[in-house]
């Protein structure tokens, strides 16, 4: 081996006995960890100041030939808020790594070697298998592995990456099974675990992947800590919302190509619910048959979800319930510091937007007070329909196409909530919204990513993708109310459903405006226009 890098850390302890070490731990903590987490994807901190790491506990996890350890940090922010974050890292002895593996070079006593994440060692993923799957391994303290009953026999053959990383690095293994490895920790249990497992094993749920297994560890009062979600591996064509990106501009090509014109196309009413055999022959001619059917299949895979997550009376983690002021409350004050968020992020990023976007920003600041009182003119009493715990993050992002079907992923909920604002029980209207929000958005991306390959003008092409979205949000109420209310899942009647869904496409649209003022100055329309849609929708 060739001579140790100069920045090496020394230690005076074996590397079995690193985290007894007190030097060890120290500058794991204030250096090697600072440095390293930095350059990661997964990392959610960049756009805070870092104050200090703290290490809250550290677990052993031995194969015949490796010793590991699973380490859960505590990053500090000057901001005056925390992460947690879970890192497994084991110690080679060759230079054979991946650069975005490494950690730090390292030396333990005589051993001259390198910290690494070991996810990216196969004896790890093999030995996280093997625990999970084989229920007689010996048991580790305060560790849960857990396999479903239905998984069946099953033993290791292959492991590899699937995708890039984000929030979670995902493992493939056997071509069979994802495992779902979570880098940011929350300290509870994750949504993704709780509702894929209860899916799977209560409800028998299809059209989600199976429920394989799991890792969990229990912290001092007891509380379960979600690490690690397995499930089936589902052969796919791609997520939702690539599949509806080309169609919608393949609609948009088919236009100009059949020389339609937009007066000759009917309009329908905003909200309004439509079967397919009643949209128009002029429509259909446009669009096809097959999208409308996509809408349809996906309105029906949706309901069938809520009304899985909303039908069990034992489990109180998933009984539905009414609503009252609590939620109220929470609902109101959540809103209103969001919305407060949304105003000051727009009025300090105006000088990024071009002149059309302008306007609609300048309209929703004047607008700002009947925003804020929509917000607050939530009324419980008047609401007679029930809650449920719902997805949280709903888009077609979150969905696989598959030949002739569609998958729900993802149950994690929104990225800027906390974990229990994720449990929250929420009317399933609020997934519904965040679906119509992301169709609206598939239309958009096509306006103004792929102008140049239309001929009809802006205004027409605007005009146009809103009639289509009209048709499209219709065919999908349409099926999703049917089959729900079929189920007795009580999403209120059609005056309760529209307020809820137009509260929470208005909630949807303002969430989404901070990010593309922070990120894309340039899409800031998509979410204004929603908003103002829903303000001038009486």
């Amino acid at each position: 081996m060739e001579a140790p890098p100069a920045d090496m850390y020394e230690f005076s302890v074996d590397w079995t006995k690193t985290f007894e070490n007190e030097d060890f731990v120290k500058t794991f903590a204030s250096e090697i960890l600072e440095r390293y987490i930095l350059k990661k994807r997964w990392y959610a901190g960049k756009a805070s100041t870092l104050k200090y790491i703290e290490i809250i506990r550290h677990i052993k996890l031995n194969s015949k030939r490796n010793h590991f350890y699973g380490v859960l940090i505590e990053v500090n922010f000057k901001e005056a808020f925390f992460q947690n974050y879970f890192i497994p890292i084991g110690f080679i002895h060759h230079e054979e790594i991946e650069t975005n593996t490494l950690i730090a070079p390292a030396k333990f006593n005589k051993q001259v070697g390198y910290l690494v994440d070991a996810l990216h060692i196969e004896d790890f993923r093999k030995l996280l298998f093997e625990h999970i799957v084989e229920k007689n391994r010996t048991a580790l303290p305060n560790i849960i592995f857990h396999k479903s009953e239905l998984a069946g026999m099953i033993k290791y053959d292959t492991s590899r990456f699937l995708g890039a990383e984000q929030s979670n690095t995902s493992i493939v293994f056997n071509e069979k099974y994802v495992l779902k490895f979570f880098r940011r920790i929350y300290l509870n249990s994750n949504p993704d675990y709780e509702i894929n497992r209860f899916l799977t094993e209560k409800q028998q749920f299809k059209n989600t992947p199976a429920y394989v297994g799991s890792i969990n560890i229990l912290d001092e009062e007891k509380e379960v800590i979600t690490l690690g979600l397995m499930q089936e591996l589902i052969p796919n064509q791609g997520d939702a919302w690539v599949y509806f990106l080309k169609e919608i501009e393949q609609l948009f090509k088919t236009f100009d190509q059949k020389k339609l014109k937009l007066q000759n196309l009917p309009d329908t009413p905003l909200y309004e619910r439509i079967k397919i055999q009643q949209i128009p022959a002029e429509i259909i001619d446009w669009v096809g048959l097959n999208l409308f059917l996509k809408v349809k299949k996906l309105a029906l895979r949706t309901a069938e979800m809520h009304i899985c997550l909303g039908s069990d009376s034992q489990d109180t983690a998933f009984t539905p319930t009414h609503y009252n002021g609590d939620y109220s409350v929470w609902l109101k004050n959540r809103m209103l510091y969001q919305f407060q968020n949304r105003l000051n992020t727009i009025e300090n990023n105006l000088h990024k937007l071009d002149e059309a976007t302008l306007s609609m920003a300048r309209t929703f600041l004047d607008s700002k007070k009947i925003v804020r009182k929509r917000f607050v003119d939530f009324d419980w009493t008047a609401l007679k329909s029930e809650r449920i715990r719902v997805h949280g993050d709903y888009h077609l992002g979150q969905v696989l196409v598959t030949d002739g079907d569609f998958y729900i992923l993802d149950f994690e909920g929104e990225p800027e909530s906390t974990i229990r604002d994720r449990k929250v029980k929420q009317t399933p209207l609020k997934d519904v919204a965040g679906m119509f929000r992301s169709f609206h958005y598939a239309i958009y991306s096509v306006l103004l990513t792929k102008k140049e390959q239309f001929k009809a003008d802006e205004k027409t092409r605007f005009e146009l993708g809103e009639r289509l979205y009209r048709y499209l949000i219709g065919v999908f109420l349409e099926t999703y109310i049917n089959k729900v209310e079929s189920k007795n899942l009580n999403i209120g009647y059609q005056s309760e459903i529209l307020f809820l869904l137009k509260y929470f496409l208005l909630e949807k649209a303002v969430y989404e405006l901070g990010y593309e003022m922070n990120s894309r100055p340039q899409w800031a329309m998509i979410p204004l226009k929603g908003i103002l849609r829903i303000l001038n929708h009486q």
